[in-house]
């Protein structure tokens, strides 16, 4: 993955453009130094909902029972939400997704090693403009993302960790939608 802006250094108003896998590019929309890592009992990102794009669909239904773990939402398949015995990381409702375990970790993650692409892409903000992928960070983490700024890595280097490559092959990609 190429961290380097295009030839004039700029896409579009300043935002540099990066190449995430070959022929991949994104533009973007946040500064260049921000860093970030996941931190140990941090799990706002499990409070909003996962959508699942349909190969995250099919490859959860090889790890989980999709009747228990799944709901649809305006059309659109999610992992379910439910009641947390937990303050803090859930949502007002008090609920976070059905994978986030009592010890503060996925179950996903932890036990298969997989995710579902949205999980990947917090705290970063997936939208199209104009035909071209922009990846920003979104708006709430800021004030509830705790990986923000805590370490060396620098997320425009590790773009490829964080947007699938699935992404391009979506008619939107935008990460928007929630349960």
């Amino acid at each position: 993955m190429s961290s380097e802006a295009d030839a004039d250094g700029a896409a579009g108003e300043g935002q540099p453009r990066v190449e995430v896998y070959p022929g991949r590019e994104v533009v973007v929309d946040f500064d260049p130094d921000l860093t970030f890592e996941c931190v140990e009992d941090c799990t706002w990102c499990c409070q909003h909902g996962v959508l699942l794009y349909e190969e995250d669909f099919y490859e959860l239904a090889e790890r989980a029972p999709l009747g228990e773990t799944t709901t649809q939402f305006r059309g659109q398949d999610f992992v379910r939400k439910e009641e947390k015995d937990r303050d803090e990381h859930v949502g007002d409702d008090g609920q976070a997704c059905y994978f986030l375990r009592d010890d503060g970790l996925c179950a996903l993650h932890d036990e298969h090693d997989w995710k579902p692409a949205r999980c990947s892409v917090f705290p970063l903000a997936v939208s199209v403009e104009d035909g071209e992928i922009h990846v920003g960070i979104r708006d709430s983490a800021h004030e509830h993302c705790d990986g923000l700024d805590v370490s060396e890595r620098r997320v425009i280097d590790n773009l490829d960790a964080f947007l699938p490559e699935l992404l391009w092959d979506l008619d939107d990609p935008s990460s928007e939608r929630e349960l």
